[in-house]
């Protein structure tokens, strides 16, 4: 049961240092990180059903290209299929010669050496030990104090750098996790790294990297700027070390706490594509990378094919992609709202009329198209859509144009469909009521047969329109005069059936280029009762598409 005092059981994390005089708020991501996925193995550590070798080989194609650099493949001394994934990937040459491959293991001396064996022969590797620091875990879960920490952090180190000489064939890069970095005292983090990094012999030249994990998140992300920033200044050798950030989501604010990490110095995040780490995951790669493309900044990987990207994600960790996914899920570009759909359509008809390619669209932050993703999805339709989705659908798939107030007709009439089936309707679906509400199929009251058109009106003698009408299985002959052949059509169903009709706005527009193209015209009609009536005609000649749109408003009534 919650408590009505929280005070009483939980402690805010207080930052033990005046940083009143923080540089990173006012500063912005210019450059995109250093990335390393873990996805092969912290995103692997938290599945109920670890990656066989099979499906992280598939994960490591997809990360290839994708065009991530580092990859910490796995933690070969925890189990075999970790062990022969790494020799598979080093055996059979699957690592081009830009990559470095990347291995995570505790400070101790058996599984060290265990993890050394699995990277004999890699071109490039780097060896990730960790140990853990806050008062929390020296206390509770160790039984350490400080200085039991430091040696033994020193005492991996230095193994590690012993047996990394043994193997001179392969270039090693070095990277040490104060493991609970954000729950340690700030200034024991930087005297563990520190001695860490005089163990390497860390230099400008050869640079070590230092991971500061958001193990728990234990504060709001700009605390966690505010530690990244204060670590930053309190380096003696900053130049000498690239500093990592693992950020946690157990607050739900990894992405953020990774991007003010950013701007706190950080040079490098660790995380999976879609944030798949242990509890509530850790940082979403995907997320953080195309929230830098949408300002401006190539985040130096590609997600040209994203749907390609989450089948990968899925199939190797049998966790779902969160339809509502930033920038991933099924229905992020997706809007049922008819005020969105209205926006969005009308976001379209201006960015086709720009010549800078400027991407400024309601409610779309990021070209789906940049993602490999059509436009077919972004409108859809539904009970709570409107007038503009509904348009957007029918000329998306069919080419039509609706004029404003047939838009709005039409938008009734699949809203009574939507509402009486409490269903999504598909394109497919629009599209026959659409035929069904302006007679385009089946048998109607009054059909088309032929005409006769007497061409441009001449002087003092208006038009003749002479045709045959199918009315109700008959066929009759009808003729009127007017104006124009609208006006003589309008005339000659007048006289022959008396509808009393007149002709309010009309509209035309060709539905594909060419000789043989179709033309589709809309018509607004008022009856003899102030009643309004639309109608619709396509046919590959303009005039008797016209003729056919007549005949439609008289079939609406």
């Amino acid at each position: 049961m919650m408590l009505k005092n929280p005070a009483s059981k939980y402690r805010p994390f207080i930052f033990p240092f005046d940083m009143s005089d923080r540089t990173w708020p006012s500063k912005t991501i210019e450059k995109a990180p250093r990335w390393l996925s873990t996805d092969l193995r912290d995103g692997n550590q938290a599945l109920a059903d670890p990656m066989d070798v099979e499906k992280k080989m598939r994960f490591w194609k997809t990360l290839m290209q994708i065009g991530v650099k580092e990859v910490e493949v796995g933690f070969p001394s925890a189990s075999q299929i970790e062990f022969d994934f790494v020799r598979k990937l080093i055996e059979e040459d699957h690592v081009p010669d830009d990559v470095t491959i990347q291995v995570l293991v505790q400070a101790r001396e058996d599984l060290i050496l265990r993890t050394f064996e699995s990277l004999k022969g890699a071109k490039k590797a780097c060896i990730h030990f960790y140990n853990a620091t806050s008062p929390l875990f020296r206390r509770v879960v160790f039984g350490l104090e400080k200085s039991d920490v430091l040696a033994l952090a020193v005492k991996a180190a230095q193994l590690i750098k012993d047996c990394a000489a043994k193997q001179p064939d392969t270039e090693w890069s070095f990277e040490y996790s104060p493991e609970t970095f954000s729950a340690t005292e700030p200034d024991f983090a930087v005297e563990v790294c520190e001695r860490v990094m005089d163990v390497w012999e860390a230099s400008p030249e050869k640079p070590v990297i230092l991971n500061l994990p958001a193990t728990v998140e234990v504060s709001s992300p700009n605390i966690y700027a505010d530690q990244i920033e204060w670590f930053c200044r309190q380096l003696t050798r900053r130049a000498s070390a690239i500093i990592s950030l693992h950020p946690h989501n157990d607050r739900g604010t990894g992405i953020a706490a990774a991007e003010l990490g950013i701007l706190a110095g950080a040079d490098r995040i660790e995380g999976c594509l879609f944030g798949n780490g242990e509890r509530t995951g850790n940082v979403d790669l995907v997320t953080l990378a195309l929230n830098l493309y949408t300002q401006g900044v190539s985040p130096e990987l590609d997600f040209s094919d994203i749907r390609s990207v989450v089948n990968t994600v899925i199939h190797c960790n049998n966790i779902p992609v969160h339809p509502r996914h930033p920038y991933a899920g099924e229905l992020v570009f997706t809007a049922f709202s008819g005020s969105h759909q209205d926006a969005i359509k009308k976001g379209f008809a201006v960015h086709e009329t720009r010549n800078d390619g400027v991407w400024e669209m309601p409610y779309l932050p990021i070209d789906p198209a940049d993602l490999g993703e059509s436009y077919e999805a972004v409108i859809r339709v539904n009970s709570q859509s409107g007038k503009g989705g509904i348009a957007w659908i029918l000329e998306q798939d069919k080419g039509l144009k609706l004029p404003r107030r047939l838009q709005v007709d039409f938008s009734r009439k699949v809203q009574e469909i939507a509402d009486a089936t409490g269903k999504e309707m598909q394109a497919a679906d629009i599209w026959h009521a659409f035929e069904d509400a302006y007679y385009l199929k089946g048998t109607p009251k009054y059909e088309l047969v032929e005409y006769i058109d007497s061409g441009a009106r001449r002087a003092g003698v208006d038009r003749l329109f002479a045709g045959r009408i199918i009315h109700d299985g008959l066929e009759t002959p009808v003729t009127g005069r007017g104006n124009g052949l609208m006006a003589a059509a309008v005339d000659a169903l007048n006289a022959a059936y008396a509808l009393g009709i007149e002709v309010l706005d009309y509209h035309e527009h060709a539905l594909s280029r060419g000789t043989d193209a179709k033309a589709v015209a809309y018509v607004e009609c008022r009856t003899a009762d102030d009643r309004k009536v639309f109608g619709v005609g396509m046919d590959v000649d303009s005039a008797t598409a016209s003729v056919k749109a007549i005949l439609s408003a008289a079939n609406a009534l």
